[in-house]
């Protein structure tokens, strides 16, 4: 059978991948290749934490591979002449690939896919990782939405997902001569072990997804609703980050809950199914709006009155030691596990642009170094859509008060003596709020900053009076 390279990037499953299915329907000895080229992602190379999660998945997939008689090869080196060279070294007559998104990728590979059919290649690429391509939903005046009700009102009544599809149980061999480099020459790993904490919680690979998916099945889609909002409990599905490494298909998610859908639990699941649509959405908007990694979507805020930053606070934000617990406890268990709860998400970025008023980027650029999950679409939408500035805005006056938030959502400030444990002696009532009582805080969490490194009322009056002068 003739050769066609099979070319991974964020689909490292073997399951659903329709660059794979493709190959295999038409008769071709798929050839999967990883090249590892992040200088071609731009400004928005993959961070550490990323990184981290990108060494076991690969070598997951690798194994998964192996099992079947195939196996990964790893490359390193500019994508479009890595590609050449292994076609010349196999003599592949296909390249097949699922597509990538983002602002600096949707050209390179225009312009590979352009190349290679120039040669003479049979070269494909398909729709490996969203429900909906981006680019498939306008509104009636031909444009992208910036409104997601609309925009998921649209969507349903176009969503045609494909059926599952389970990889054959063989693979034929991929041919010795043509080598491949060692996982570990990509030096993905941290040098000095601080991701240590996150495999406790996560399992990287499509094993792991597969076993995710099951757990939340079996238990957090059933009050889903109300439980996705508490931190303090095992509420939400923990898919993002195999979602984004495409460790597993959107459909097969969808696919999987309609198969245990009953009268009992389909709120639950269509509010779920509904997350799925904000991930879609956030796609939507990269595509047709890619400046906006840095640049508001919204121009009323290109002269927004933010705050300069202090370098001393940015800091204490970013290592969970702000002074407010649940700003805290996010920030630490993001430093953790390379991951935070979406409601804290929440919160810990409404006090950045808010009460401190630093420019959103400062929050996103961190989130994408820290973690595990981090998507360019979906960082983008989260970050600007707090801070007032993106698509479906909140609306300016929304300032979320991290106390009443944290009373909310964490009653018992179990979230909060979890992720800050020299609160854990203190009174609840008090861990949401421990600088109305610093004397009791004194004494039983000395090592805990005595009062916010803002003022909770001045941060939010100086949001509203600068949002004021930009205008609803």
């Amino acid at each position: 059978m003739p050769n066609a390279i099979v070319w991974f990037r964020h689909d490292l499953r073997l399951d659903d991948h329709p660059a794979l299915r493709a190959a295999l329907d038409e008769g071709f000895t798929p050839v999967p290749v990883y090249i590892h080229a992040p200088e071609e992602e731009g400004e928005w190379a993959p961070g550490a934490a990323s990184q981290a999660w990108l060494h076991p998945s690969l070598a997951a997939l690798d194994d998964d591979l192996r099992r079947r008689g195939s196996r990964l090869l790893v490359r390193q080196g500019r994508s479009a002449e890595t590609l050449q060279a292994l076609i010349d070294a196999s003599g592949a007559t296909a390249v097949f690939w699922n597509r990538k998104y983002e602002p600096a990728t949707q050209p390179r590979d225009a312009a590979i896919k352009q190349a290679l059919r120039d040669q003479g290649l049979r070269v494909e690429s398909f729709n490996g990782s969203l429900l909906i391509e981006p680019w498939d939903i306008a509104t009636q005046q031909g444009q992208p939405y910036k409104v997601f009700t609309p925009f998921w009102r649209t969507a349903l009544t176009k969503w045609r997902v494909p059926s599952p599809w389970d990889a054959p149980s063989r693979l034929p061999a991929v041919d010795a001569s043509l080598g491949g480099e060692a996982l570990e020459t990509l030096s993905l790993q941290p040098r000095l072990g601080w991701d240590a904490g996150f495999w406790n919680a996560w399992t990287p690979g499509e094993a792991g997804a597969r076993e995710a998916l099951e757990i939340f099945v079996d238990g957090a889609l059933n009050g889903y609703r109300i439980g996705r909002d508490r931190p303090d409990r095992a509420g939400t599905s923990r898919l993002s980050p195999h979602l984004h490494f495409g460790e597993v298909a959107p459909w097969r998610i969808t696919a999987e809950l309609e198969r245990v859908r009953t009268a009992a639990n389909s709120a639950d699941m269509d509010g779920y199914i509904r997350e799925l649509g904000w991930r879609e959405f956030a796609y939507h908007l990269l595509h047709h709006f890619p400046q906006t990694t840095t640049q508001n979507l919204n121009p009323r805020f290109e002269h927004f009155d933010w705050a300069k930053v202090d370098p001393v606070d940015l800091a204490a934000w970013q290592r969970g030691r702000t002074g407010v617990p649940i700003i805290d406890a996010g920030l630490r268990e993001l430093w953790a596990t390379g991951y935070v709860h979406n409601r804290v998400r929440m919160i810990v970025a409404s006090y950045l642009t808010k009460h401190l008023r630093y420019h959103w980027s400062h929050g996103a650029r961190w989130f994408w170094d820290t973690l595990v999950d981090a998507d360019l679409a979906n960082n983008t939408l989260g970050w600007q859509w707090v801070a007032g500035t993106g698509a479906d805005a909140a609306p300016y006056f929304r300032v979320f008060n991290p106390v009443t938030q944290a009373e909310k959502f964490d009653p018992k400030g179990i979230y909060i003596a979890r992720w800050v444990p020299e609160l854990a002696n203190v009174p609840v009532p008090l861990r949401f709020a421990p600088w109305q009582k610093p004397d009791v805080l004194a004494k039983l969490a000395p090592d805990y900053p005595r009062h916010p490194i803002v003022d909770l009322a001045t941060g939010r009056d100086g949001a509203l009076a600068a949002y004021r002068k930009t205008g609803d």
